[in-house]
């Protein structure tokens, strides 16, 4: 392991404190290794032919015109992405998906473009886990 000094401006230093402490890291080196291997990691699954896993969250109005439809209809699109998917009623309104996709990294970041796109989708969220070389 390689110790190296970086210069933050005392606003992000302070900021970097913060998550820290809300994340309960031991220390700062913790904070920004993870900060760092985040980034890499979404850095990397925007390359051409990367293979990995996603995970899809997102809320919608299952009342809003079609939407139900149009979703269900843009998974079967592309099922081939798909390896899991929980429903869960949030309200007499709003519904929370969690799909769990596996593939090409570009196609998986179409996929969710599509649905978090679709009017009636709330806090559409990818965390992509690219495979590693």
């Amino acid at each position: 392991m390689q110790r190296i000094t970086i210069t933050l401006d005392d606003d992000l230093l302070e900021m970097l404190d913060t998550l820290s402490q809300r994340r309960r890291y031991n220390n700062r080196s913790e904070a920004i290794r993870d900060i760092l291997r985040d980034t890499l990691a979404q850095d990397a699954s925007q390359e051409q032919g990367t293979q990995g896993m996603a995970v899809l969250s997102y809320v919608y109005e299952h009342e809003k015109r079609d939407l139900a439809r149009r979703l269900v209809s843009t998974q079967h699109h592309h099922h081939d992405l798909s390896v899991a998917t929980l429903h869960v009623h949030i309200s007499h309104e709003d519904c929370l998906e969690i799909a769990v996709l596996k593939g090409d990294m570009r196609e998986i970041q179409h996929f969710a473009q599509d649905v978090i796109a679709q009017r009636g989708v709330r806090h559409g969220h990818l965390q992509r886990l690219p495979d590693e070389a």
